[in-house]
């Protein structure tokens, strides 16, 4: 048997004998865990990480322009506040 494979076998009765004298709570916790492994696998599966230096110029290269927006419906706003306060 090469190295490698007794490791894992040594790895997985040490895993047995730890679940074997794990009480009902403490089999249900681990459960939930291991239930939240298997998520958390999924879902980096389904979603990628996510670049930040690529979200950082994305941020950069239209904040300007959401600034612009942002400042021209101020007026608009603005005088919509200004009507309804003088209903």
């Amino acid at each position: 048997m090469n190295t490698q494979l007794v490791a894992n076998v040594s790895l997985k009765e040490q895993i047995v004998q730890t679940l074997d004298s794990l009480n009902k709570a403490q089999l249900q916790q681990l459960f939930e865990y291991l239930s939240f492994l298997k998520f958390r696998v999924r879902l980096n599966n389904i979603m990628p990480s996510f670049d930040e230096t690529k979200l950082a110029t994305l941020y950069a290269e239209f904040a300007e322009e959401d600034r612009k927006l942002a400042e021209e419906g101020m007026d608009e706003y603005s005088a919509g506040l200004l009507k309804e306060d003088t209903k």
